[in-house]
């Protein structure tokens, strides 16, 4: 069952990945290259020098899990990256799309207060 969401971290390789690599070859570049834990749940991004192939490395209850996607025409567009290597979902969504953003702006919206006291203070 295909389960990345929003709610998953993911962190991408920063370097071009052999894409012969399987479950072991890449929990152990997870380990040993990115400082992380491979069975963490988080979701590990790998491509090729090309920048034709990506495969995401996802620990699920059981199991690790591989995705795979090879391009028949075209590049994937890499996108920028945070100092710890993360990308964000929806970054994740439009490279694998194909969109690339020439401009990227988060626009600010309304987050409510934490807590919200509606008690009546004129009722005691």
């Amino acid at each position: 069952m295909f389960s990345l969401s929003s709610s998953n971290r993911y962190y991408l390789y920063n370097q071009a990945c052999d894409m012969r690599k399987g479950f072991h070859g890449l929990s152990g570049l997870v380990t040993a290259q990115m400082g992380k834990d491979p069975i963490s749940g988080d979701v590990f991004i790998f491509i090729n020098r090309r920048a034709t192939h990506i495969k995401l490395l996802h620990w699920e209850s059981g199991g690790f899990v591989i995705y795979y996607k090879r391009l028949e025409k075209g590049t994937f567009s890499l996108p920028k990256m945070l100092e710890s290597g993360s990308v964000s979902w929806s970054q994740l969504v439009l490279m694998i799309e194909g969109i690339k953003a020439e401009k990227l702006r988060h626009l600010s919206r309304y987050n409510p207060p934490e807590s919200l006291d509606f008690t009546d203070k004129n009722t005691k």
